[in-house]
């Protein structure tokens, strides 16, 4: 499958079940680099979920996004913020000036960039010493329910072990950066969902089979069972390490 088509189908459930970032994020990068105002690039951006984020306080967002129905919707969502601009591009080549942005970021989005391709287009379009920031929810496996949710997820997922953001480790983030130096910080995070929330959560993952693919009312039935098992007073609570990987260039 092309990448940037994954999620072409799937746009209202990722608008409506994905989960969000802390608003601690815009915060930390504040305090932590003096971020405080700029121009930023959300590369992948998607619906635009890291976008809004960043239009709230204040900045002036380019949201680059190779998925038509996807930029569409974040065009839906956003076209009211004055910082707000959608732009038909990709990773490795934005469109965007040179030296046209303070920051690029990523959302959700870098383990689908060629790293090569798409850090010789942010050196290009960022102005010296501009911000890179790189952010996942990477969902935690602690809890009974969410083990076997990750079972599920591992046994139902089309492609879920060669595309997961997992297989992205902090050595090949650090080399994304070199030679700049890299930053971690890890924010708690989590959604709160009855069952057909979790399954809109579930089907928003490009992996995950849809109706009329195969295993598709399987992978529900077992998902119902989860949920009848380890619900608590009607739902579901799934948590996430918000990992922020970021420096300047």
């Amino acid at each position: 499958m092309n990448n940037t088509q994954r999620f072409s189908n799937r746009v209202e459930d990722y608008v409506k079940y994905r989960p969000h970032y802390p608003a601690a994020v815009v915060t930390w990068l504040q305090e932590r680099f003096g971020f405080l105002s700029g121009t930023i690039a959300d590369v992948g951006s998607g619906t635009g979920i890291l976008t809004k984020l960043f239009l709230d306080a204040g900045y002036t967002v380019y949201a680059v996004e190779p998925n038509e129905p996807m930029l569409s919707k974040a065009i839906t969502l956003l076209k009211d913020y004055p910082g707000f601009t959608a732009v038909p591009g990709t990773a490795e080549n934005t469109t965007l000036p040179n030296g046209s942005v303070d920051a690029v970021m990523a959302g959700q989005a870098y383990h689908w960039f060629d790293p090569e391709k798409s850090r010789t287009e942010f050196t290009r379009i960022l102005k010296p010493h501009g911000l890179v920031a790189l952010v996942w929810n990477e969902r935690r496996t602690e809890t009974e329910f969410e083990k076997e949710y990750e079972v599920l997820i591992n046994q139902r997922g089309k492609d879920y072990t060669e595309v997961k953001h997992r297989n992205i480790d902090v050595d090949d983030i650090a080399a994304f950066f070199a030679p700049a130096a890299m930053e971690l910080k890890i924010f708690n995070n989590h959604q709160v969902f009855d069952f057909e929330s979790l399954k809109g959560r579930l089907l928003s993952s490009s992996y995950m089979p849809l109706d009329g693919e195969p295993g598709h009312h399987d992978m529900l039935a077992e998902l119902k069972r989860l949920f009848d098992k380890y619900q608590q007073a009607g739902t579901i609570t799934i948590t996430y390490d918000t990992k922020l990987y970021a420096g300047r260039w």
